[in-house]
């Protein structure tokens, strides 16, 4: 493991270098912040010495561009919507259809859930039945007895 005052000198030395290989590669200064961050944490707990200088910046580089990659193909980076595009999302749905989201939302769990996934995510019995652990028959009666809530909820406008 690294000293505190060595690796304060290589964040002054590089920290420039790292953070525009990272805009360049992810384009967000939150998400820049974010590997910026576990590069010099990986620099920190890295126990090989370096022969040069250049070979110590090379290694910044190969880390930080390795860094930016896997931070792109990760499990939160494909998942997540950020609240622009929320916004903007909720801001395209129809007053009407609003509605009837906000009903859904309302819904016992074991309802709301399978509703959503089938109308608004497009899953089919099958597929919501493995999501949820469910049988497919199961989903099938929750879609039922969740349209019926819905209908009852809404007044009968479905």
């Amino acid at each position: 493991m690294r000293s505190e005052i060595e690796t304060n000198h290589a964040i002054e030395r590089y920290s420039n270098m790292i953070r525009r290989i990272c805009l360049y590669h992810l384009k967000n200064s939150a998400d820049t912040e974010d590997v910026f961050q576990m590069v010099f944490l990986k620099y920190l707990l890295y126990e090989g010495n370096f022969e040069t200088e250049e070979h110590e910046k090379a290694w910044f580089i190969r880390v930080t561009v390795n860094a930016c990659r896997d931070y792109l193909k990760s499990f939160f980076r494909r998942q997540v919507i950020s609240l622009e595009e929320l916004s903007e999302e909720a801001a395209s749905i129809p007053p009407e259809q609003a509605k009837v989201l906000d009903t859904v939302l309302t819904m016992p769990v074991k309802y709301k859930d399978v509703i959503y996934l089938h109308y608004y995510e497009g899953y089919s019995a099958a597929e919501i039945g493995r999501i949820l652990g469910k049988k497919e028959n199961t989903v099938y009666s929750l879609l039922s007895r969740g349209r019926a809530i819905l209908k009852e909820m809404l007044g009968g406008d479905l």
